[in-house]
């Protein structure tokens, strides 16, 4: 496979676009504080991110305003620590405040000159239009959990996915897959046959922060530690 072999991009959004780790972790670091809680973001990340997975899995219809809310609340539970109603909305509320990784705007607009671009993300319509306007791009498409729903790694997602794709006119084999998250993307991704570009943004981190562990081995095709790595490596070949 040549990047020129393909004539779209589907996106997760919040990990590999956004900095979700940056904004989940302030909400959580203000509801520590405030409690004494003695944990390290990376701390409550890591303990956060299965009580998010169980909740989407769970409740696979709920908004993700609703499933930050309950997460959190489960993350409490297993700490031993209470949750307010207020806390709790304080990271249901929280997506338009979570910053865009520093590269990912620029890098968006210069592969929108050769692709088509489409979102795939576990979030609802009106949190993910806040992160849009961070982002700087207009996509061809945006699929949610909202409009899907249900949430990753559900293959439900990326059979939405497909069809979108050919709705477009986009060939078959002439889609590539990029994301941060093994557990919520490479993995289903690469069940419904797809190629992948794992976007490493843990690169100098090791440990796993927000996203569960990946249940099963998965290989993705390409592996940058950045947005900007990728657009450089895809711009530097000719188009097809």
């Amino acid at each position: 496979m040549r990047f020129g072999d393909f004539e779209a991009l589907s996106f997760d959004c919040y990990g590999t676009l956004i900095d979700w780790e940056a904004g989940i972790a302030a909400v959580l670091r203000t509801w520590a504080e405030a409690h004494s809680l003695q944990l390290t973001d990376e701390q409550l990340l890591t303990a956060y991110s299965t009580h998010e997975a169980q909740a989407e899995a769970e409740h696979p219809t709920e908004l993700y305003p609703q499933i930050l809310a309950r997460a959190m609340r489960g993350l409490g539970a297993e700490l031993g620590v209470p949750v307010s109603g207020d806390e709790a909305e304080s990271l249901a509320v929280s997506v338009p405040d979570w910053p865009a990784f520093p590269d990912s705007a620029q890098a968006l607009t210069r592969l929108s000159q050769r692709y088509r671009l489409i979102i795939l993300s576990n979030v609802d319509r009106a949190s993910f239009a806040g992160s849009s306007k961070r982002l700087g791009v207009a996509f061809t498409s945006v699929l949610t959990a909202q409009d899907i729903g249900s949430y990753k790694p559900s293959p439900r997602n990326f059979e939405a996915l497909a069809r979108e794709v050919e709705r477009l006119g986009v060939a078959e084999g002439r889609l590539l897959h990029v994301a941060q998250s093994l557990f919520h993307d490479h993995v289903p991704a690469k069940a419904a046959g797809l190629p992948t570009v794992w976007i490493n943004r843990r690169h100098n981190n090791p440990g796993r922060g927000a996203t569960p562990e990946s249940p099963v081995e998965v290989t993705p095709d390409w592996t940058f530690t950045s947005m900007a790595e990728f657009a450089d490596a895809v711009l530097s070949r000719p188009a097809r």
